[in-house]
């Protein structure tokens, strides 16, 4: 394993009973870069990351961390990972200090300057107001960034993070945005899935796109985007008022609508009558995203 890799993954399988959730996956995470997870439900994307925390053993392949296995690691190197889970499992009972206080001791930390580092994190969070405060008493935006703030009281080298801001208003969105960069540009390596395309595409420096536990693709999100879709977007009502379709290699029809990928719009926008309905708009993540995985809707984890 490089010494600038953090993880590496090598035909990583996992199975239940006949279900296969991970089939032969490769990537590998280096130290310092926010590293995107992204797939649908059930794209197998939640059972690497538990492989990743140690959570679920690998059924073949090889997945390491630090230079070791992942099921190898000793209390030191685990806790060099700081984990932001889906769900805000903090103490109701206690206050926001207290409860930075007790997970401490998970990390046998030394009590000395204790109360130092808890105060340091509540004021990266903006939290620093509310540290008296019942975490009842606090919004679910708070109630994030004190999840984050937990997960970096060891120091971590990596954290995970498991759809950080699922749920939350914008400005409480755009905070965590925020500080997580300069995690990042502190040096911090970040793990990051989400749902929110638009989240991976401000924060990733490279997304692992997966589907059927299988890697889609691998790369930035420009990349991608210039891989798998033009730059610019034609969204053209139907029925269409010219013949459109064969002129261009990738559309797409999403039912009410037929969408262009174009890598200029000029010619096709000379073409539209001026009666045609129609949305252009710069090519994200979110095409890509769909064009891989598909819009049929999924349910489940």
């Amino acid at each position: 394993m490089q010494d600038d890799l953090l993880i590496s993954a090598r035909g990583l399988h996992k199975s239940f009973g006949e279900v296969e959730a991970v089939r032969g996956v490769d990537f590998d995470i280096p130290r310092g870069q926010c590293i995107g997870l992204l797939g649908p439900n059930g794209a197998g994307k939640t059972t690497t990351m538990r492989m990743i925390m140690g959570l679920s053993k690998p059924t073949e392949g090889e997945l390491w961390m630090f230079g070791r296995p992942t099921t190898e690691l000793d209390p030191s190197l685990r806790a060099k990972v700081g984990l932001v889970p889906q769900d805000d499992n903090l103490d109701p009972d206690l206050t926001v200090l207290e409860n930075l206080l007790v997970y401490s001791r998970y990390f046998e930390l030394e009590e000395a300057g204790l109360h130092d580092r808890a105060g340091e994190l509540l004021r990266f969070m903006q939290l620093e107001a509310k540290r008296d405060a019942k975490v009842q008493q606090l919004s679910g935006g708070m109630k994030r960034r004190l999840v984050i703030a937990r997960s970096l009281l060891a120091n971590p080298e990596i954290i995970i993070l498991d759809e950080p801001t699922t749920g939350l208003d914008p400005q409480a969105r755009v905070l965590i945005w925020r500080q997580l960069l300069a995690l990042r540009d502190a040096g911090k390596t970040l793990l990051l899935s989400t749902h929110y395309m638009d989240e991976a595409e401000r924060l990733c420096d490279r997304i692992i796109l997966i589907d059927h536990g299988k890697v889609l693709d691998d790369a930035s999100p420009t990349v991608l985007i210039d891989r798998h879709v033009e730059n610019h977007v034609l969204e053209v009502r139907k029925p269409l008022p010219v013949d459109l379709e064969p002129d261009f290699a990738i559309r797409e029809d999403i039912g009410d609508a037929w969408l262009f990928y174009v890598a200029q719009p000029s010619e096709a926008l000379e073409r539209l009558p001026q009666t045609s309905v129609f949305r252009h708009r710069p090519a994200n993540l979110e095409d890509v995203f769909l064009r891989l995985t598909g819009r049929q809707l999924r349910e489940g984890a």
